[in-house]
């Protein structure tokens, strides 16, 4: 199967290199919620915010007239192979909520509120 097939049912992710991520590829649903675990260290955050979120702003920005990218900040692509059937991103914030630094962990609670 080639990596074009299933662009409206999955998010298709080759080759991630960003930070920790050691050229994974994976197959994600798509109008679905995801959550992604892992022990410290794993490349959650890498996969997430460094990975997928950057370039589905780098995509929107570039689809932006060249004015209004004239006033923007130039994203440099991630270091990754292929992503394929990638909307739009957007992201809420991150923050640790526990004493932890190291700790991201969201409740549900936390995520009804911005699904509202």
């Amino acid at each position: 199967m080639d990596d074009t097939s299933h662009t409206h049912s999955q998010l298709r992710i080759r080759g991630a290199r960003t930070h920790n991520l050691k050229n994974i590829s994976l197959d994600l649903p798509r109008n679905r919620l995801i959550v992604i675990t892992g022990l410290s260290g794993s490349g959650k955050s890498s996969l997430a915010f460094d990975t997928l979120y950057a370039e589905g702003q780098r995509r929107y920005v570039e689809s932006l007239s060249a004015y209004a990218r004239q006033f923007l900040q130039r994203m440099e692509k991630p270091d990754v192979d292929l992503i394929v059937g990638l909307s739009p991103a957007i992201s809420i914030e991150q923050k640790a909520t526990s004493h932890n630094p190291r700790s991201t962990v969201g409740t549900v609670t936390e995520i009804h509120d911005y699904l509202r």
